[in-house]
């Protein structure tokens, strides 16, 4: 399966600063695979190790941590000498041997010529503890679910991507190929990005086996809270992740922790929210009363919104049956428009960045639903459902803050209106671009 990620492997192969990689996603993102691929295509050969499925490997690193006393035992373990340069070494679930993660220091001080990635499903949740291993010693990429960009190439529809990828003005798409794009992103939202829901949906054609290959990546993770999580955080995991469908679907999506129980409070469950956050199974997006920058330091903590890190995984969360994909737009706005929304969230997150914020004003009359950083402004988010345009929250915001654009996401086709631009829900991955490369005009001074 395609990923946009490899590129920056290849990147990191030819970088005069690599250093030991670690990548990092939530299970099932397709991390084996893609280093696999990575080993195979770009190198001699690589070598698999991986520590959840064999416990002799952590022996190799409990008596030494020198490199090349590694190398020599690695090597006779795969009968065949590892070379620099010319092969990968590729050490998987890396985060449950110590010995093997403090490791990377030393490669990266001592023998920086070896080429190592390493990939573990909890490792978010590994290295937020303290002293996993010394800072800056390793290269760090996020393997996220395929982004609906990614998802055409699965389905087969590079023509599609690269047609949007190469439009350089703003302007509707002729009908057909809009029709097309809403039919594809209709088909996204049921499937999400999880590439072996995308590989059963291209391959087989089968919603159920795409929903049952859902049931099956959840069953995961929750097996994950038992047998990795703190004893005291188990229920409080199960309980934040069995309420995410429940508070998206609330008009007011801000996350209510009185809404698991009564007695609930924020800080009992903290830790709890962090560590679904850095497993990679959420996403959180914090308010802003005030836009400046950095939007990062005028977030409010204790005031978020959760998101599934996979739109597709909320469907199965949610139990929406695959007849849905039938009923014109009812798929778009199921759950206040909540499927959408994620939707945004999870395409945002991969084209920009970790940071999600939204705007609210301070008497809570007005909110929009993300705001974010480009091209040394602050720009406003709209994300709409359906077709119904109305945008009272953007212009309450424009005319409080002047923005030299304001975005506006829907199912209608691409146009610009003055300084409101609609962007189609399939084309948000360009978002950036469309700031970056000022295909639009902005507001006139004066």
């Amino acid at each position: 399966m395609k990923r946009d990620i490899y590129a920056h492997l290849i990147t990191w192969k030819n970088s005069s600063r690599r250093k030991p990689l670690i990548l990092r996603g939530a299970r099932q993102t397709g991390k084996t695979y893609i280093l696999q691929k990575f080993g195979q295509q770009e190198f001699d050969d690589f070598f698999y190790f991986n520590f959840e499925e064999s416990s002799r490997l952590d022996s190799l690193f409990s008596q030494s941590l020198d490199p090349e006393k590694i190398i020599f035992n690695l090597s006779l373990l795969s009968k065949k000498k590892i070379l620099p340069g010319r092969h990968l070494l590729i050490f998987d679930e890396i985060q449950v041997s110590n010995n093997a993660l403090n490791s990377l220091k030393y490669f990266q001080e001592k023998a920086p010529e070896y080429s190592i990635a390493s990939a573990g499903s909890l490792l978010g949740v590994k290295l937020s503890s303290p002293k996993s291993f010394p800072v800056g010693k390793v290269n760090f990429l996020d393997l996220l679910p395929m982004t609906f960009y990614e998802f055409l190439d699965g389905m087969g529809e590079t023509g599609l991507r690269e047609y949007l990828e190469d439009l350089d003005h703003i302007e509707p798409l002729p009908e057909a190929f809009h029709q097309q794009l809403i039919d594809l992103l209709r088909r996204y939202y049921f499937c999400g990005g999880m590439p072996e829901a995308v590989r059963c949906l291209a391959e087989e054609n089968s919603l159920e086996e795409v929903r049952q290959v859902h049931r099956e990546i959840i069953t995961s993770y929750t097996l994950d809270f038992a047998k990795h999580a703190k004893t005291a955080d188990i229920p409080k995991l199960s309980h934040i992740w069995d309420c995410i469908v429940s508070q998206l679907a609330r008009e007011n999506k801000k996350f209510m922790f009185s809404a698991i129980r009564k007695s609930a409070r924020a800080r009992d469950y903290e830790n709890a929210v962090i560590w679904l956050e850095d497993a990679g199974l959420i996403l959180r997006a914090f308010c802003v009363n005030i836009p400046k920058r950095p939007l990062l330091a005028s977030r409010l903590k204790n005031i978020f919104k959760i998101y599934a890190l996979d739109v597709g995984i909320l469907g199965a969360m949610a139990n929406l049956d695959a007849e849905i994909l039938v009923n014109g737009e009812q798929l778009f706005n199921e759950f206040s428009g909540a499927f959408t929304e994620n939707y945004a969230a999870q395409q945002l997150r991969a084209v920009s960045g970790p940071n999600l914020q939204y705007w609210k004003n301070k008497n809570g009359k007005a909110e929009v639903d993300f705001l974010f950083e480009a091209k040394g402004g602050i720009y406003p988010l709209e994300v709409k459902a359906g077709v119904n345009l109305k945008s009272k929250s953007l212009h309450f915001f424009d005319n409080k803050y002047n923005s030299p654009l304001l975005f506006r996401t829907s199912l209608h086709n691409l146009r610009k209106d003055g300084i409101l631009c609609n962007i189609p829900l399939y084309y948000l991955d360009s978002l950036p671009k469309i700031v970056n490369q000022s295909l639009l005009g902005f507001r006139e001074e004066g």
